[in-house]
């Protein structure tokens, strides 16, 4: 009898500890992805910057490249100012931007990259795709997945709190997301990996259920390692199914109808799954994720991140047209805005709003 197996794109190098960032060259030279040290560091002008002057001494051989944003332009710009160096390899260092435009630049010139996140903001550190701002509004575009994640706790604890929560707010939507691929399997018949599924749950459901909070190491070791499995259920599932339902929906939703008052991504996913999930008729579940994302002190009602009770219906009407084909509770309950409007009235009645 044959032995079906398959090959699961993930990173060779997973470090989630403390200190994971004190011998970084030696960690890639074990690694064989720098022999040498002969690295090209993608940088924010902030934190990155700070972190160069700690660490550029152990890395003579390496160069600096300042990313001046998050847009398309910005990543080619960065791409080819690296392509005549004679690279081992891409680190990205820093937030969600920067990595981005490394993963970007890093497949435009063919190397492999090191993804180093400086915070636990959202899923992407691990995930096989870029998302950047374009002239369109923010565009999605493939690239591998990094060939080695380091995460230093140290690190993290210095970056401010508010990245963390929204990190949690995304790791959390898993739970959502999941659901919603089910619905799209069960009433149209989409196709679902139930590795990745598995893998998206389990990874939100370790966050949701963990009595630790943002100023706890082993707390920040769970969102961490969730973030990474859930970038690694993206590759293993083709795409960001696993993690993008209803909730990064509404999100999307918020940054288009208001770009210039959207809040973090984690805040407004997790919202979105919160809503989503009473949407869906799992009350006890929504309410839990209430209590976890209040706990962290993360918004559950539109009005803590600024928007009132009509803004908030005009984008949860407006979300489905954000993934044209994207099967949710939203585009299975197809509501009406007034329908909406008494929906998200039971909701706030149910937490006591």
């Amino acid at each position: 009898m044959p032995v079906l197996t398959r090959l699961i794109p993930s990173p060779v190098v997973v470090d989630i500890s403390r200190g994971a960032l004190d011998d970084l060259a030696g960690l890639l030279a074990d690694q064989r992805i720098s022999s040498n040290g002969k690295l090209a560091f993608a940088i924010s002008g902030g934190s990155g910057a700070a972190l160069r002057e700690r660490f550029a001494p152990a890395l003579p051989s390496a160069d600096w490249y300042e990313v001046g944003g998050g847009t398309i332009d910005d990543a080619i710009k960065l791409a080819d100012s690296m392509k005549s160096g004679r690279y081992d390899a891409v680190v990205g260092l820093g937030g969600g931007k920067i990595i981005d435009c490394a993963k970007f630049a890093a497949a435009r010139i063919g190397l492999p990259l090191v993804a180093v996140a400086t915070n636990l903001s959202h899923d992407g550190l691990c995930s096989p795709v870029a998302t950047l701002d374009n002239d369109a509004g923010r565009g999605s575009y493939g690239v591998p997945n990094p060939i080695a994640v380091v995460i230093d706790l140290d690190v993290i604890r210095e970056a401010p709190a508010r990245f963390v929560r929204s990190g949690i707010g995304d790791a959390v939507s898993n739970i959502s997301a999941v659901r919603d691929w089910e619905l799209a399997h069960t009433v149209r018949g989409e196709d679902i990996d139930g590795l990745a599924a598995a893998m998206a749950r389990q990874a939100g459901e370790a966050v949701l259920r963990h009595p630790g909070g943002v100023g706890d190491d082993a707390f920040l070791q769970v969102l961490a390692e969730g973030l990474v499995m859930t970038g690694i259920s993206m590759s293993v599932a083709g795409d960001s199914r696993p993690a993008s339902g209803a909730c990064h929906e509404i999100n999307h939703a918020f940054d288009l109808l208001y770009p210039k008052r959207a809040a973090s991504h984690g805040e407004q996913c997790g919202l979105g799954a919160a809503f989503a999930t009473f949407l869906r008729g799992d009350r006890e579940m929504s309410m839990l994720m209430v209590e976890v994302l209040k706990r962290h002190g993360l918004p559950v009602l539109p009005h803590e991140i600024g928007f009132d009770e009509d803004e908030f219906v005009k984008v949860t009407e407006y979300a489905p047209d954000t993934r044209p084909g994207r099967y949710t509770i939203l585009e299975h309950l197809d509501l009406s805005a007034d329908q909406i409007r008494d929906a998200y009235r039971d909701y706030a009645q149910a937490i006591g709003s």
